[in-house]
């Protein structure tokens, strides 16, 4: 790519990055979808997935540092982001370990990083290191764009087999019902923001770049949970 582009193609690139590394094609997420997990199965994904998202506002938190003041409306993004995962009606997390909590692991099981395998941890190294590291618009493009823009379309997915299959109550899935509303908005506000701050042909490649490599992080974390928790029962049976 040797000239800016236009925001509406631009944006059909970002999408292009994301496509064949989805997470919801995943086969810890085909199992679920396909209602073939067990309730220790979804224990073992929330003492992982608790490792992923719950420092989540802390990457958006190095995120705004280095976002300029002259960028308001990232800035604005991003402590609303942060704001409903940590001090809205509940905490996103606590949402997650009530879920867990049913599936039969503990609270304490859930924080303790000892209980996520070795990509979750990696997963979330890279997150930090991203929001770090990076200019803020690469950073959002990753960590909005890359992972949290798939959230929808992932749970949308797993919600129907929880309800239908699994047998889980309105109450106990809370977690699932709200990321899929308000990671429509969280995710098109991520694509706002790249599209109008990735202003040089050098930062829509590295747009591009951490896109790719963010969907292809949050792919392999999930089949990590099939090839550590269900594929070793399925030897067994």
């Amino acid at each position: 790519m040797t000239e800016l582009l236009n925001q509406e193609d631009f944006r059909a690139a970002l999408k292009d990055a994301i496509k064949g590394r989805e997470a919801k094609n995943a086969s810890f997420s085909k199992a679920w979808a396909d209602g073939e997990l067990q309730r220790h199965h979804f224990a073992r994904w929330a003492e992982n997935h608790y490792q992923y998202v719950g420092p989540f506002a802390d990457y958006l938190g190095y995120i705004y540092c280095n976002t300029p003041d002259t960028c308001v409306d990232a800035k604005d993004f991003l402590l609303q982001n942060m704001y409903e995962e940590e001090l809205a009606d509940i905490r996103h997390t606590d949402l997650l370990i009530r879920f867990g909590e049913v599936c039969g692991t503990t609270k304490e099981r859930i924080e303790d990083p000892n209980n996520a395998n070795a990509v979750t941890r990696g997963l979330q190294a890279w997150c930090y290191a991203v929001a770090m590291r990076e200019h803020f618009v690469v950073a959002t493009a990753a960590l909005v764009v890359g992972l949290e823009s798939q959230v929808p379309d992932i749970y949308k997915k797993q919600i129907v087999p929880l309800r239908g299959v699994y047998g889980f109550t309105e109450d106990e899935i809370e977690f699932f019902e709200l990321h899929i509303t308000s990671d429509v908005v969280h995710g098109e506000r991520g694509f706002q923001i790249v599209l109008e701050h990735a202003n040089t042909v050098e930062l829509q490649q590295r747009c591009l770049q951490f896109v790719r490599w963010g969907a292809e992080m949050r792919y392999s974390y999930t089949k990590s949970l099939f090839d550590s928790y269900v594929a070793p029962d399925l030897v067994t049976a």
